[in-house]
């Protein structure tokens, strides 16, 4: 995901109580859709609906959710320093009025998004089916050790997001419709470029679709984490004592190319350690859970591999 989006991605997710966003990608997001974050971008994998994963009869769907239209309209380093209303001339209606606003963005990333009608749906009876999604894609269906599940989503009736690319960006628009008492245009389905200096982005979507979601991420149990690391300590030392007996070489045993710090980032390498059969659709549970994808999880879509 390209950086310059980020500070909107975090906004959005501070301000809508937890969502995230797909754009500037314009495909739709659906509750089941599972997917993994890879150098930055999501990776769609499939449907739990589509092929059938779990059958739709053993879930509770609900639709036409309406959420505060006020939690998406937000800002961040973006002033309006001109609304007026002017006139001008047309060679066929002659003199027409219309409404022009300046929009002024302070750096790089600087937004201003404004969303109308939020409506979400989403999957109403998760906790009945955790547990067998757990089964299904770790063990019988998929082996995933990693991933993410969509349980909820947004669609607005339109939005338009304009994003600065540069320091002292500006947008310039203007609507000939009626504009009482000078109200910001921004957002307006007849508002118009009439110019912009330095803008990195600038979009009005006048379809519904669903490009906000919320997720579930499958992590690794804590209780299973700790005793991971117990093991690892306690193997790490004895693996010092055995290379002293088994090289011929002087060797300080105090030194130790592990970090415990290194230990405590490692949750996937304790599924790697797993003696055969030991992970099964019988001890699947014990080994994983769901939790709420989170800010740490929003900070992947810009985590790119070589840190470009």
């Amino acid at each position: 995901m390209d950086n310059i989006f980020k500070k909107f991605y975090r906004e959005t997710y501070h301000k809508t109580g937890g969502y995230f966003s797909v754009i500037p990608n314009s495909g739709n997001v659906y509750p089941g859709d599972f997917f993994q974050i890879r150098n930055g971008q999501l990776i769609f994998l499939g449907n739990i609906f589509n092929p059938t994963i779990i059958n739709a009869s053993e879930v509770d769907f609900e639709n036409n959710i309406s959420l505060n239209p006020s939690n998406w309209n937000f800002q961040q380093g973006c002033s309006k320093p001109y609304s007026g209303r002017g006139t001008g001339q047309n060679a066929v209606e002659g003199e027409f009025e219309f409404s022009k606003q300046v929009l002024a963005f302070d750096d790089s990333g600087s937004f201003i998004f404004k969303g109308n009608d939020p409506k979400a749906f989403r999957i109403a009876n998760w906790s009945q089916i955790q547990d067998e999604l757990i089964i299904k894609l770790t063990q019988t269906y998929y082996s995933f050790r990693e991933l993410y599940l969509v349980t909820e989503c947004v669609t607005l009736k339109d939005w338009t997001l304009a994003i600065a690319g540069k320091e002292e960006a500006e947008l310039e628009i203007a609507t000939e419709s009626e504009n009482f008492g000078l109200v910001d245009i921004f957002g307006e389905s007849s508002s118009k470029t009439i110019q912009s200096k330095d803008m990195a982005y600038y979009h009005q979507e006048m379809a519904r679709k669903s490009e906000f979601f919320k997720a579930k991420k499958l992590v690794v149990q804590e209780g299973k984490v700790e005793i991971f690391i117990s093991d690892m300590i306690k193997r790490q030392e004895s693996h010092q004592q055995w290379a002293n007996d088994f090289y011929d070489q002087p060797l300080d045993s105090q030194v130790s190319h592990f970090s415990n710090a290194g230990m405590y980032n490692a949750r996937a390498s304790l599924l790697d350690l797993l003696q055969g059969n030991q992970l099964n659709p019988n001890t699947a549970l014990e080994y994983f859970k769901w939790v709420n994808a989170d800010l740490d999880d929003l900070e992947r879509f810009f985590e790119v591999y070589g840190g470009k």
